[in-house]
């Protein structure tokens, strides 16, 4: 259990709030709270709303109705240098004319702080994201890590009560946006500041935050912790979206079982009215494989390899069921790989336990 936030204070509350261009609804009746000192990712596909989400919450696009409330505060239709929050952009937006000091300097020099509180407040934060040698140096001189790590604490500067991250790490090549999301997760935990971020990168999401909001086209699909979203997925696009899924067109038969790929599959706690149309769902590291006629009694289906993916711990192995066009997925243990002695066109018997499926019920 990561959760460092208090869970009964609530931060922010967002009540029904839709955002309109036009005739396009971009956010439609959207209702949050987000905890002090929780991290929260909206994650989504691009023009799912997310950032417009955000840039509501920071004031840079007013919402068309709805209310926003910062620490009992109605901030509904404050201007942004109102309301208290620090923010990270996807281009960083550091002031290229400016040192890195003077950079993160920049939002106490406008508060008129005194310039000795403003010098040792600076020292602190670069001191804090470990760019304390680098102070003297134009953004045009660091990497892309080192600046987005400058515009963090320029962020942090003022220390305010929000902080916004707008996909601060897509720009950076995969090895250092690793590194910089654990030195964000544990910056973020160090100093208790209530985060949000925005993102696709469904890893990015499950990694570094206390609560994900998965978004689709305006609307919040499920809210949950990263454990709840992938193993609970609440709908059929959830399920889709975060890691890896097997979806197997069914039908429910009476007593409580399901028929698809040409056999019946029992379901742990589920039962839907006869002749309902579903998609089972299956994550690829919890189908079992073996040798044929080898494998469990319960919702045991022989298949075909068509392919194998090496992944380094693992191997994902592609399967097709007799005539059905339905392709499954299996991911297998190099280990257990080196055991079964798969390849193309090998025949196997695989099995999907009843209590690692899910069930999503299909429009006639």
């Amino acid at each position: 259990m990561r959760r460092g936030y208090d869970m009964t204070e609530i931060f922010l509350r967002i009540e029904e709030l839709t955002k309109k261009f036009g005739s396009f609804t971009a956010l439609s009746d959207i209702s949050l709270d987000v905890f002090e000192g929780e991290f929260v990712c909206f994650l989504g596909p691009s023009g799912c709303g997310k950032t417009t989400l955000l840039r509501a919450i920071a004031g840079l696009d007013i919402q068309t109705q709805g209310r926003i409330e910062q620490d009992g505060e109605d901030i509904s239709v404050l201007p942004p240098a109102q309301r208290d929050f620090g923010i990270v952009f996807q281009s960083y937006a550091l002031f290229p004319n400016l040192t890195v000091e003077k950079n993160v300097a920049y939002g106490l020099e406008s508060r008129r702080n005194r310039r000795a509180e403003t010098r040792k407040r600076v020292q602190e934060l670069l001191a804090l994201v470990d760019l304390a040698d680098q102070s003297k140096k134009y953004p045009a001189q660091l990497s892309g890590g080192q600046q987005q790590r400058v515009a963090l604490a320029r962020a942090l500067a003022t220390a305010p009560g929000l902080l916004l991250l707008d996909e601060p790490l897509s720009a950076l090549d995969a090895k250092v946006r690793a590194h910089l999301r654990l030195e964000i997760k544990e910056l973020q935990r160090r100093l208790k500041v209530t985060t949000i971020m925005v993102t696709h990168d469904q890893e990015e999401a499950l990694t570094m935050a206390d609560r994900i909001v998965v978004m689709n086209q305006g609307i919040i699909e499920q809210v949950g912790t990263p454990e709840q979203i992938y193993a609970q997925p609440a709908t059929e696009f959830v399920a889709e979206f975060i890691g890896t899924m097997n979806f197997v067109a069914a039908q429910a038969l009476a007593g409580g079982d399901y028929a698809g790929l040409g056999t019946q599959f029992q379901v742990k706690g589920s039962s839907l009215p006869e002749g309902s149309r579903v998609a089972l769902a299956i994550r690829p590291e919890d189908v079992q494989i073996d040798q044929p006629g080898k494998g469990a009694d319960v919702n045991s289906i022989g298949a075909q390899v068509n392919d194998l993916e090496y992944l380094g711990a693992f191997v994902r192995v592609t399967l097709t069921v007799s005539s059905d066009p339905t392709r499954l997925q299996v991911d297998v243990s190099t280990n257990r790989f080196s055991e079964l002695s798969l390849s193309a066109g090998s025949q196997v018997s695989i099995s999907l336990p009843p209590e690692r499926i899910l069930v999503y019920s299909r429009a006639d």
